[in-house]
């Protein structure tokens, strides 16, 4: 009996790793033929287990059937203020047809012109509100604005209307596809200027007269304040802090060396964010393109100073 029961368990033992082998071999064909090989020219993981997002680190089919399920709602916010009014048919142009095509988007535009605003052909699931906002003469006091007038918006309006909130200059052009492969709780992008910069001779406001100061020593990525977001509830606090700093440095009497900028940088380096993008995603113009940027998604439009 005893032999029996021996050679039975060998048995089912046996067609149990038959089974395992096989499925192995099913799962691992999917992955190969769904997602793409991981890139070892660059760093995909921070050292606080984010993903930095690259080309051929996601496959964005399979993204894009969870993101559907779920019925979500992503805002864009954008300011065009003064001259910046000239770029707004650029960005809304191709931000209609490359920012989470086929997604539902709702774009928030904030302008002291609204009359100047083109006509713009939106695509069906996007839509368009254009709304008015005061100037100031200085353009660093207009950079500053933006955290408050966020903040202030998403309380008042769009918490109602979007889950997820992505802020994007205006003077930039989508050249690619920016899919949902975007999309998590904080959301910062790695400023193309600062990426292979040393940590001591990045950007990084070193005055600790102000709020925005890192510590010698400290820091991890240099984040551009030209493309960053996520979950509504982390972008407001994300610029409230950002605005209450802003306030303090003016009571004192200092303003920080890169603006609203310098505090993004300050709040992201105690509150990680959970998802970084590449400098593929905001590329800057004046610069030439290495090896490791295989697209550049988003890049700065030139600017004509004249105009």
């Amino acid at each position: 009996m005893t032999f029996w029961l021996k050679t039975i368990t060998y048995i089912c033992a046996e067609e149990i790793c038959v089974c395992l082998y096989e499925f192995y071999r099913s799962f691992k064909d999917y992955l190969h033929s769904h997602i793409p090989c991981r890139r070892r020219d660059v760093l995909v993981l921070t050292p606080w287990l984010a993903p930095i997002v690259w080309e051929g680190t996601f496959s964005r089919d399979i993204l894009n059937a969870q993101y559907m399920q779920k019925k979500l709602v992503t805002g864009v916010v954008t300011f065009a203020v003064k001259k910046y009014v000239q770029f707004i048919e650029g960005f809304m142009s191709s931000a209609n047809k490359y920012f989470l095509a086929g997604h539902q988007v709702i774009f928030y535009l904030f302008t002291d012109n609204p009359e100047q605003i083109p006509h713009i052909q939106m695509a069906p699931e996007n839509r368009l509100f254009v709304i008015p906002v005061q100037n100031h003469s200085r353009w660093q006091d207009i950079s500053m604005s933006r955290m408050d007038i966020i903040s202030r918006y998403i309380r008042s309006q769009f918490q109602y209307e979007v889950h997820y909130l992505y802020s994007i200059d205006v003077d930039v052009q989508l050249f690619e596809h920016i899919g949902v492969e975007i999309i998590d709780a904080l959301v910062g992008t790695i400023s193309s200027w600062q990426y292979t910069a040393r940590r001591e001779s990045k950007s990084y406001e070193t005055r600790t007269e102000s709020q925005a100061a890192i510590p010698k020593g400290e820091g991890d990525f240099y984040y551009t304040a030209s493309f960053y977001g996520g979950s509504v509830a982390e972008v407001y606090k994300l610029t409230r802090a950002c605005f209450k700093g802003v306030m303090k440095d003016r009571e004192n009497g200092i303003e920080a060396r890169w603006h609203d900028e310098s505090h993004l940088n300050k709040y992201l380096l105690y509150h990680k964010p959970t998802r970084l993008l590449s400098p593929e995603y905001y590329w800057d113009a004046e610069l030439s393109r290495p090896r490791i940027i295989q697209v550049k998604r988003m890049c700065s439009v030139h600017k004509n100073s004249k105009k």
